[in-house]
């Protein structure tokens, strides 16, 4: 699946300032040891302007490098399903074409839903690239084998740059254009920020306090 979905070619989303950006983030159970395994309490949201959309659910599988989307994929999908509004475009918490088959969870997420992705991470997974210059908006390209899969994003000077990842129906370009708009100040673009609050919020409120860390 991912080796298909890495030479298809889907027509090119691109970005424009009416567009309805969502974003979307998993997180689980906090005091496992190792990788985490299926089965696993997972928490997704999904964010839409105003609009937040949280599903309770489990693993569907350990967490493998490269093959997060059987562990996270069905959640994700879920929590973005349960919108009440359709996103034009989503960023999702996963590389895109920034992996070893060139297909990412954030890619095969957006071919499921058919809905054009944009990747955001805190670093690239293969992919290399010097950082940009300490200043707000700079940009640097993330490169595997020469081709460009991303951006290295300065979203706030004085702090790490995010990974932007091209995915699903959207080029390098346009994911930096789509996550410089909707950065307002924070180093994380709002609407993951937004399911990430969420998602982590769901799971305060079901699990008591002081469990230890996230699962990978």
């Amino acid at each position: 699946m991912q080796l298909r979905l890495a030479i298809a070619t889907p027509e090119p989303w691109t970005p424009t300032p009416a567009a309805l950006v969502g974003g979307c983030f998993v997180c689980f159970a906090r005091g496992a040891h190792g990788p985490g395994s299926r089965g696993d309490r997972g928490w997704a949201a999904a964010s839409l302007g105003g609009e937040v959309a949280v599903v309770r659910g489990a693993a569907g599988a350990p967490y493998e490098a490269g093959l997060l989307a059987l562990r996270e994929g069905a959640l994700l999908a879920e929590a973005v399903a349960t919108l009440e509004g359709v996103p034009d475009v989503l960023l999702v918490n996963a590389t895109g074409r920034d992996h070893p088959r060139r297909a990412g969870l954030a890619l095969q997420l957006g071919a499921a839903l058919g809905v054009p992705t944009v990747g955001v991470t805190h670093r690239p997974l293969l992919a290399r690239g010097v950082w940009p210059a300490d200043e707000l908006g700079a940009s640097s390209p993330l490169l595997v084998d020469g081709a460009r899969v991303g951006s290295w994003l300065r979203t706030r000077p004085g702090t790490r740059p995010l990974a932007v990842h091209a995915a699903w129906c959207t080029h390098a370009d346009a994911a930096i254009e789509l996550v410089r708009s909707v950065t307002r100040g924070a180093r994380t673009p709002e609407p993951l920020r937004a399911a990430r609050r969420a998602a982590r919020e769901a799971r305060a409120a079901d699990e008591p306090r002081g469990r230890g860390r996230d699962a990978p």
